[in-house]
C-alpha cells in the first residue's frame, strides 16, 4: 500500500500540494468576488412622509436623544450600551425618531423604520 505523499495528484502532481494550491486559489477568487460585490452603492433612502429629520437605527444612545428624554440613564446589562428609560418604566428603552414618532419600547426591541416611525417587535 503506498503512502499518502506517494500517491499522483491531480494532474500528475504528488501528495496534496496540489490541492492546496488549488484551495489558496480559490479562496482569493472568492474574496475577490465578495470585495467586488460589497464596493456597490446603496439605494437611497426614502423620503420620510414626516418632512422631518428621521433616525433610524435600532439602538438610542442618550447623546441621540433630544435633551428632555434624556433622564433615568443607565448600563444594559446584557449589551453593556447605555439606554435612557425617560419615565418608561423598568426594562424599557424611550426611542426618538421625530418629533411625532417617540415612546417606549422594551430593551433592545424598538427601533424607527423607514418612514419615520416607531416599531417595537416582539
Amino acid at each position: 500500500m503506498k503512502a499518502l505523499g506517494d500517491m499522483k495528484g491531480f494532474g500528475g502532481m504528488k501528495g496534496l500540494g496540489g490541492m492546496k494550491g488549488l484551495g489558496l486559489a480559490l479562496a482569493f477568487a472568492l474574496l475577490g468576488c465578495l470585495a467586488t460585490a460589497s464596493a456597490g452603492v446603496a439605494a437611497p433612502p426614502i423620503a420620510s412622509p414626516l418632512r422631518t429629520a428621521v433616525m433610524q437605527v435600532d439602538w438610542q444612545g442618550p447623546l441621540s436623544l433630544p435633551p428632555r428624554f434624556r433622564n433615568h440613564c443607565a448600563i444594559d446589562s446584557f449589551s453593556g450600551r447605555p439606554y435612557c428609560s425617560a419615565h418608561c418604566g423598568f426594562d424599557y428603552q424611550f426611542f426618538y425618531c421625530a418629533p411625532q414618532s417617540f415612546g417606549c419600547c422594551r430593551i433592545g426591541f424598538g427601533y424607527c423604520d423607514w418612514n419615520g416611525l416607531l416599531r417595537c417587535h416582539p
